[in-house]
């Protein structure tokens, strides 16, 4: 499918007039009418204004085999992770893992240095498993996820 025919179905789908189209992209009817026609392209900065009004890739706008995409709406913001969410992954996962170590070693310094402290905090806990138990849980929880997050992160690049 050619650009022109694209432009075409993608304006018609959102029941958008050549004019209101021309407005929202800061061009002239004239302008849509001859793309749609195949007449003219648009320019580049123009093209990117249209992909990302439509919310399309502007590999689907700019190539004609489109025989490997299914769906026209490709490339949008939903379907492929940013960078900065992959990066977000990253720091979040890092993080996750650190600070449960970090607990890990405060914890294990405090039932060491300081039994009587490790025996209150036992103590007091209304379930069934220990203190110990629960914080080392919460910690090694800590550490599973941000594992997960670093791996899914690391997958996505």
């Amino acid at each position: 499918m050619a650009l022109s025919e694209k432009l075409y179905e993608l304006r018609k789908k959102d029941g958008l007039s050549q004019e209101q189209l021309a407005e929202r992209l800061g061009v002239s009817r004239q302008a849509v009418s001859k793309w749609e026609s195949g007449k003219a392209v648009p320019e580049s900065d123009t093209l990117i204004s249209i992909s990302e009004y439509f919310n399309v890739s502007l590999d689907y706008l700019m190539k004609e085999d489109d025989s490997t995409i299914s769906d026209p709406i490709v490339g949008t913001k939903n379907d492929q992770p940013s960078n900065n969410t992959g990066r977000e992954k990253c720091i979040l996962g890092t993080v996750a893992c650190i600070g449960g170590i970090i607990c890990l070693i405060i914890w294990g310094l405090i039932s060491v240095l300081m039994p009587s402290t490790s025996d209150q905090i036992g103590g007091s806990s209304m379930i069934t498993i220990d203190g110990n138990g629960i914080f080392l849980l919460i910690c090694l929880v800590a550490i599973v996820a941000g594992a997960v997050l670093l791996l899914k992160s690391a997958s996505n690049k």
